[in-house]
């Protein structure tokens, strides 16, 4: 697999792999003007723009913690780092040969959480060292393991092919919890397990106190408590009529839920109520830079989206973007 930026070493330090890129585009010479980076194509009439992930990497997942991004490969799994502003980065921690779908970062200990796809399986990545320091095992049933979404005290990840979604504890400390402390929540009230994709993208709610997940089949949204009785009981929110389907990734901001729907090449947006029950359609995102937007993250008043370009038969030297539009 191919990298981008000569500069920067497979084998050196995130860190340093970022901060070489910075100093790169710092060192120009007197009186020159910079220009944009190699990594990045020119921005667009509407102000949309899209970096370059390594060439046949197949993105799905995207996760930011500072100015860092981090993108995993449905190929081979492989983790690649690249700054949000000049779009120079490289793999930090290679796959283990199955897929990183869907990615969230903890934002204290800056350890990258990573769904495991058809393998059933979540591990957790050191993005200062590339390690793996945990590995899980959450089902050995039917099994994509698809989205996660990291709380203070607990990583929750999504089957789409199964109605049930898995909590990982984390410590006071920020530490993953081991793999006897794993639970499944088994999704009951109104879920209705399609014969397609089911659970997808994952998100708090508004007040905390719950899960959004979407329904990628059905294009529905429901609320799903965590804790007690009614724990996995989820409810359908009442969206007045908005459909979400091939609903992803989603990114809650406030009260404003963003959802990719990837095949459709765009991304909406609602505002909720407090508890995520009932929400409207304020807008709907459109890029020419979309080509199949899976997931979603943020920095800077922008919304960043890796395309998976599923249409596209994968080879080795397939060309895959990030694309960076505005939230509207």
């Amino acid at each position: 697999m191919t990298t981008l930026g000569t500069t920067l070493g497979r084998h050196r330090s995130p860190a340093a792999l970022l901060a070489a890129a910075a100093l790169g585009a710092a060192l120009l010479a007197p009186g020159a003007t910079a220009s944009a980076a190699p990594s990045q194509a020119p921005a667009g009439p509407d102000g949309d723009r899209a970096i370059a992930l390594p060439d046949g990497f197949q993105p799905e997942g995207i996760a930011i913690r500072k100015r860092t991004a981090y993108a995993g490969s449905l190929a081979d799994g492989d983790i690649y780092a690249f700054d949000v502003r000049t779009g120079e980065g490289d793999v930090i921690s290679e796959g283990p040969g199955t897929a990183s779908v869907g990615l969230d970062v903890h934002r204290r200990t800056g350890r990258l959480y990573v769904s495991g796809g058809d393998a059933g399986t979540a591990r957790v990545v050191d993005t200062d060292t590339g390690e793996v320091v945990a590995d899980y095992t959450l089902t050995e049933g039917p099994a994509f393991i698809n989205d996660v979404i990291v709380t203070p005290r607990a990583a929750w990840f999504t089957n789409s092919a199964a109605p049930e979604i898995y909590r990982v504890p984390i410590t006071k400390k920020g530490r993953p919890a081991p793999q006897r402390k794993v639970r499944t929540v088994a999704l009951s009230g109104e879920w209705a397990q399609p014969d397609g994709f089911g659970a997808n993208g994952i998100t708090r709610s508004p007040d905390g106190k719950a899960l959004l997940v979407v329904n990628s089949t059905d294009g529905t949204l429901f609320r799903v408590p965590t804790k007690g009785k009614l724990a996995g009981f989820a409810v359908e929110a009442d969206l007045g009529g908005q459909s979400l389907t091939n609903g992803d990734g989603m990114l809650l901001q406030g009260r404003r839920l963003y959802v990719v729907r990837n095949r459709l090449d765009k991304v909406v947006k609602l505002k909720l109520d407090k508890r995520g029950t009932s929400g409207e359609r304020v807008a709907t995102i459109r890029s020419t830079t979309f080509d199949v937007p899976t997931t979603i993250a943020a920095k800077r008043g922008r919304l960043l989206l890796p395309n998976a370009r599923f249409g596209t038969e994968p080879q080795a030297d397939t060309a895959y973007t990030v694309s960076v539009v505005g939230k509207k």
